[in-house]
């Protein structure tokens, strides 16, 4: 991703500059270097950018900078299509608030209890992230007030369309000031998303990512014939000869994920299905065990192909070829990231061969679609690296990653580089350890507890 744009080019205070300094932000994305400055100035925006662009920091930045720490009523509000994107899209808001005194940060989605949530709401936040289903909820019952607002994001604007929520979207901007700033980004620019801007927005400057960015030239991008009946015979060859340690395989339908999720599983894969049809705390579940690296394989429907951000990932698989080069692009944008490399692998039917011909036209390059020998007897899958463990106790019981680092820690026999990713919710926490050491840890959190409290782990 090109970095040529240096923070002291953008009019931002010396207090800002050494926070994102410490932050890692030593430089600007093309979408961070061409928007920030028209979001500090007030501008609405009309962004386009891929996931993974730098885009969430841009507005991010932007909106914090507009906030009055002492109001209490939201001041910013920022609409994802996903519970999954509107979680992560928090977390980094909060990161980036760290510089700032009194700034809350509260979440509102479909999915969890709305009691929580009023409740959390009686105490105010200056930032809001949420659905835009949840959001109409809370203006419906006035617990949420937009009068205030002084910014209103719209994040990932053509997905928000496609799961029919414009309603929901209009509804929401109908409750907030006409003098609002009004920030839309969107992956691709239908003709319903420029209907949208154009009657939300006020003169809004358009920005783009330059088309090189978005051509993933650290992604390496192979095709293999199949066929219906040989598909997934074809998949188990692939992962048995490339051995991928994290790997996303993309599906059309929610039925071909189950089905091969089933079939994975049986071949000794740590696969999980991520699907609409799923309750969003098997989603939740799928998607922290993929990041915790307690789960090799994640099998997605398009749900997953924004809102899955994970830096980690080796491998992509369109077991179903998109019906969109758009759609493919945000696929395979899952891997290579951070600067990494990556693999994307697709399988083609003989009656997609157009499809694959538009992704040529796109990329400026010519494919060969090769053909891949079933093996009848693949060999084993690598085991995940980390298991997750549960612990009953989160931010409610005053848990912090720390706590479970110490807790885990003391006495030396887990040490702290066998200890990886730490999630705290509310009333949960789960803790990422070597998969070996999965069972001295449930034992010792259990035995010890955190801070002298007895908490109940398990393994997820």
């Amino acid at each position: 991703m090109k970095n040529s744009t240096s923070l002291s080019e953008i009019a931002l205070s010396d207090r800002w500059r050494e926070h994102l300094n410490q932050l890692g932000y030593t430089s600007l994305t093309e979408i961070q270097a061409q928007s920030l400055p028209l979001i500090l100035k007030g501008e609405d925006v009309l962004g386009q950018a891929q996931t993974g662009s730098g885009k969430t920091a841009a507005f991010a930045i932007g909106l914090l900078n507009r906030l009055t720490p002492g109001e209490l009523e939201p001041q910013a509000l920022i609409l994802c299509p996903t519970r999954e994107l509107a979680d992560q899209v928090a977390k980094e808001v909060r990161r980036l608030a760290q510089c700032l005194e009194n700034i809350k940060v509260l979440t509102l989605t479909g999915g969890q209890p709305i009691g929580a949530q009023l409740h959390s709401l009686r105490y105010g936040a200056q930032v809001v992230v949420g659905t835009p289903g949840r959001i109409c909820d809370h203006l419906r019952k006035g617990s949420l007030r937009l009068r205030r607002l002084k910014t209103l994001v719209l994040d990932e604007a053509d997905r928000m369309l496609d799961m029919g929520f414009q309603e929901d979207m209009q509804s929401i901007v109908d409750h907030t000031p006409p003098n609002r700033q009004t920030l839309l980004f969107s992956a691709t620019f239908p003709p319903s998303v420029s209907s949208l801007s154009d009657g939300i927005q006020t003169k809004a400057k358009f920005v783009r990512v330059e088309e090189s960015e978005q051509k993933h030239l650290n992604i390496k991008q192979s095709f293999y014939h199949t066929s219906g009946p040989e598909r997934l015979d074809h998949l188990a060859t692939l992962l048995s000869q490339v051995k991928p340690t994290s790997t996303v395989i993309f599906c059309n339908t929610r039925q071909m994920c189950t089905d091969t999720t089933t079939r994975l599983r049986k071949l000794g894969f740590a696969a999980s299905a991520l699907q609409g049809d799923m309750e969003q705390r098997q989603r939740d579940s799928a998607i922290r065990r993929f990041t915790h690296q307690s789960l090799t394989v994640l099998v997605a429907t398009d749900v997953a192909a924004r809102g899955l951000d994970v830096d980690h990932v080796d491998t992509v698989i369109n077991l179903e070829l998109p019906k969109t080069v758009d759609v493919y692009i945000h696929r395979i944008g899952r891997t290579g990231r951070a600067g990494r490399k990556g693999n994307a692998y697709s399988f083609v039917l003989a009656r997609e061969q157009h499809r694959v011909e538009k992704l040529d036209e796109h990329f400026g390059s010519e494919t060969t679609i090769k053909t891949l020998r079933i093996n009848p007897n693949p060999s084993m899958p690598p085991k995940p690296s980390m298991a997750t463990i549960e612990i009953d106790a989160g931010k409610k019981q005053k848990i912090r990653p720390g706590d479970i680092v110490g807790a885990l820690t003391n006495g030396g026999d887990i040490k702290g580089d066998q200890i990886g990713k730490i999630d705290v919710t509310d009333f949960n926490a789960y803790v990422s350890v070597q998969a070996a050491l999965a069972k001295t840890a449930v034992k010792k959190l259990a035995e010890k507890g955190i801070k002298k409290k007895r908490v109940r782990a398990r393994k997820v």
